[in-house]
């Protein structure tokens, strides 16, 4: 039989993460494309401790169906958790759990968007989140970014050309893919914008625990007075990838086409998963946790930094970031980061993301992502030597 794909299918292109898989089984491959965690970061000893208790205490509940908001204990704990950050507000907004913060924009542009209304994008942006909303049928316009986060004017200019804009998504803390920071008179600015045109924020924060320096920006979801941010967090980068558990705060008028769009993908997340975030959150010392995972991202991103400085500044530049997992190079005199991304990894067995694949329509970019986190100090130097040598 010969199958015809949706409508919503097309256009959406395979992750160009993909083509570097067939090479990871050479132990000289040098991985600087995946966004993981470090394994040195993540909790292991501690994960086993948690599933331990979960097996012996509430094995029932890990194996039984939930309800679609969550588990009301661990909801109730991630509330409270971000009140305190002024994130969230008890008499004004809800607070679901997702399985990954993927699935929350992807409900978020369900419920907010009809085929072929416009989400507005930083450009350029996460790939996942973006073809998410493709794949909803949304229409993707991307507005450009600078060191201290999206152009403001080219922001209201995208607001003005597009009446039926249903969402804007925002990275404001160690954004992916560039590493920068949105200032917080930019989120100021934005938010104003927002209010002004009545089109809601997406505020994806998955990062945001993870500031090594520099010093912290108020989320955007702590100005939100007029109920127009989505805020959502996730343990895929503080606990493990591997979970699948998120969490957002939005605004309670939301709540009941969020939680029906939440049943139509999949019921509800995972009873394990929540029960090991439950204990995580509840049980454990956050601050310790997470200066440990700054103390080690801090020390690799120094490393890989000073590695880029060796690089001759005539050929490359290159994002410092203040947190997070990702520095952005961009080629001078507008080479193809692409073809250097092929090139690298066929001559030099070194995997980066080619910028395209971070861009609204897959234009050509001069630029490319690595990721520092889940690398050794050695194959960090390694790596950036091959980005040198094939400069």
């Amino acid at each position: 039989m010969e199958y015809v794909t949706s409508d919503n299918m097309r256009g959406i292109a395979r992750s160009a993460i993909e083509e570097f898989f067939k090479h990871s089984g050479d132990p000289a491959f040098i991985p600087m494309a995946m966004g993981n965690p470090d394994p040195e970061a993540l909790p292991e000893a501690l994960l086993s401790e948690l599933m331990g208790k979960v097996a012996r205490e509430d094995m029932g509940k890990a194996l039984s169906y939930s309800v679609g908001p969550g588990y009301t204990p661990l909801r109730d704990a991630l509330k409270d958790r971000l009140a305190v950050q002024n994130c969230f507000e008890h008499e004004r907004d809800e607070l679901m759990i997702f399985s990954g913060s993927l699935q929350v924009a992807d409900i978020a542009c369900r419920v907010l968007c009809n085929r072929g209304d416009t989400v507005i994008c930083e450009e350029p942006s996460f790939v996942g989140c973006v073809n998410s909303f493709r794949s909803n049928g949304a229409k993707i316009v991307g507005v450009p970014i600078e060191e201290d986060g999206v152009i403001i004017d080219r922001l209201e200019q995208a607001l003005k050309e597009n009446p039926n804009a249903r969402l804007i998504y925002l990275i404001p803390n160690f954004q992916n893919p560039t590493g920068y920071t949105m200032s917080e008179e930019k989120r100021k600015a934005a938010y104003a914008l927002a209010k002004k045109y009545g089109v809601p924020i997406f505020e994806d924060d998955p990062y945001g625990d993870l500031r090594f320096s520099g010093n912290p920006v108020p989320a955007i979801k702590t100005m939100d007075s007029d109920g127009l941010v989505i805020y959502a967090r996730s343990f895929s980068k503080i606990l493990a990838a591997g979970i699948r558990a998120a969490y957002a705060s939005f605004p309670k008028e939301l709540f009941e086409a969020m939680y029906l769009a939440k049943q139509c993908a999949d019921i509800h997340a995972s009873m394990l998963a929540q029960l090991l975030c439950y204990r995580f959150v509840t049980e454990r010392d956050m601050t310790q946790h997470l200066a440990g995972m700054k103390d080690v991202y801090r020390r690799k991103a120094a490393r890989a930094l000073a590695e880029l400085d060796k690089l001759p500044k005539d050929k490359i530049s290159y994002s410092k970031p203040e947190g997070g997992l990702f520095i952005w190079l961009t080629l001078r005199e507008n080479q193809d980061g692409g073809d250097f991304a092929l090139r690298l990894v066929r001559e030099k067995k070194a995997a980066v993301v080619p910028g395209s694949a971070f861009t609204a329509n897959y234009q050509p970019s001069p630029s490319f992502r690595i990721t520092f986190s889940a690398l050794s100090e050695e194959q960090i130097t390694r790596g950036i030597e091959a980005i040198g040598q094939l400069l």
